[in-house]
């Protein structure tokens, strides 16, 4: 009932936008018949990613099939670009090593650091748990990974300490794993396919390339002081809904220290090597895709076991199909002028006289808006941030303060379920009712959205 909702709102909106074109001609009059028919695709793919009931892989395929068919490329062999970014096999290898480390019991670990903030109560829980999570996606890429391994054990404490499926416990640890892993995935731009993407699109759309370490400089201070200051504003908000940290039992009962699992430092020292050489090497020399390409190798090997070809089958393969028909949509959007035009007509709506930080205002308010017509983050990413990044340029603004408000913004919307996996999957265990999600989800990407704003204009 919600999901249809949301789809009528979505429709509506699209339509509205619609509409505009043929209400005032004058706008459609500055675009070329290509790119005139680059937004109709865009159109289209926006309607197939959020609304239609066509299977994603399916939808990606037609994506292609439509840029080839409304001639938007010079060359055929365009209409894969996206097909061949490194990006898109920097992400799948990364999902390949966290299955690999989840395979070698790399989860235990942090089910026993878990078990062990538990022996304080459950108020050491609520304590350790964000800042558990702010530091997962150094040391494991998936989000959707991440959430798994938490759930379980959530549920299995929130028995534990006595108790109901509506305790403020289970509501607020929801909420970390749901919305607060998926905004802590931007700390390091190996954390996941939407901030490898990002890191991508600044390097072929923003001309900068940005090593590990410059990435989490940058962007780790302003992100975990907003989640910090969301979780603490969070937790007051569930705590004053209902009192429900009355527990029937709080005593959890003793568990052993359980050892490593067997080849767990086999495992994890590699692991932490690759990470290294992102932070020491120079990424024009050594590709950033390299070493974990090697460790796929590694773990693959017969005396490892952990990546087979099973394990490859088991791949998400319609994300795979959705991210590289986005990013030859995007790449269409930026080769044929469209990006531009579209970025001239946004300044049309700009206030004369705003000054750098209230262009920042101004930008962050239009992606925020065009966050809304995409479910899926990194497709919304590919989509908005050339467009953004040829705004940036007309009015002399930096390219990376705008590029990082882009990340952070994009990654920071979490206000409907549908907004990103983690959110949509928390939401799909019913600890948070819909009102809540929209608060919760609407507070936070404010919080966000301010601090971004705040440190493109000061800082970045």
């Amino acid at each position: 009932m919600v999901l249809s909702k949301l789809r009528f709102l979505s429709l509506f909106f699209l339509l509205s936008l619609a509409s505009i074109y043929y209400i005032y001609p004058g706008i459609a009059s500055v675009y070329s018949l290509q790119q005139q028919l680059t937004l109709l695709l865009l159109g289209i793919a926006i309607y197939f990613w959020t609304l239609s009931s066509l299977p994603i892989a399916a939808s990606s395929f037609v994506i292609i099939g439509l840029i080839l068919m409304f001639d938007v490329v010079e060359e055929p062999e365009e209409a894969f670009t996206g097909f061949i970014s490194s990006a898109l096999y920097f992400i799948l290898v990364l999902s390949l090593i966290s299955t690999a480390l989840v395979t070698a019991g790399v989860d235990r670990v942090f089910a026993q650091i878990i078990m062990k903030f538990s022996r304080g109560g459950f108020r050491a829980i609520l304590f350790g748990l964000p800042l558990l999570i702010l530091w997962m996606p150094v040391f494991l890429p998936s989000a959707v990974a991440r959430f798994r391994i938490l759930e379980p054990i959530i549920e299995q404490l929130n028995i534990q300490f006595g108790f109901g499926p509506e305790s403020l416990f289970r509501k607020y640890c929801m909420y970390l794993i749901g919305m607060f892993n998926q905004n802590s995935t931007m700390v390091v731009f190996t954390g996941g396919g939407f901030p490898i993407l990002a890191a991508q699109l600044l390097k072929d759309f923003g001309n900068t390339e940005i090593s590990w370490l410059g990435w989490f400089l940058r962007i780790a201070p302003p992100l975990w002081i907003a989640m910090l200051v969301i979780s603490f504003s969070v937790w007051f908000y569930f705590k004053r809904q209902r009192d429900a940290t009355v527990a029937t039992y709080r005593e959890v009962p003793k568990m052993n220290d359980e050892k490593f699992p067997p080849r767990f430092w086999w495992v994890i020292i590699p692991f932490g090597m690759m990470i290294i050489s992102w932070i020491v090497l120079d990424q024009e020399q050594v590709p950033l895709v390299l070493a974990p390409l090697l460790l796929v190798g590694y773990y693959g090997m017969p005396i490892n076991g952990l990546i087979t070809n099973q394990t490859i089958r088991n791949y998400d393969w319609e994300s795979f199909l959705l991210i590289g028909s986005s990013f030859s949509l995007g790449y269409v959007i930026e080769m044929n002028g469209t990006a531009l035009v579209l970025a001239e007509q946004l300044m049309s709506f700009l206030p004369q006289g705003l000054g750098e930080f209230g262009n920042f205002i101004f930008i962050a308010c239009v992606i925020f808006v065009l966050r809304f017509l995409f479910v899926v983050p990194s497709t919304s990413m590919i989509i908005i941030f050339p467009i953004i990044m040829n705004y940036a340029r007309i009015l002399d603004l930096s390219i990376i303060a705008s590029a990082f408000l882009v990340i952070m913004i994009i990654g920071g919307v979490t206000v409907l379920p549908i907004h990103s996996p983690t959110t949509f999957l928390a939401f799909q265990k019913k600890a948070l009712s819909f009102k809540e999600q929209i608060i919760v989800g609407s507070y936070s990407s404010f919080i966000i959205l301010i601090i971004a704003i705040t440190w493109a204009a000061f800082i970045w």
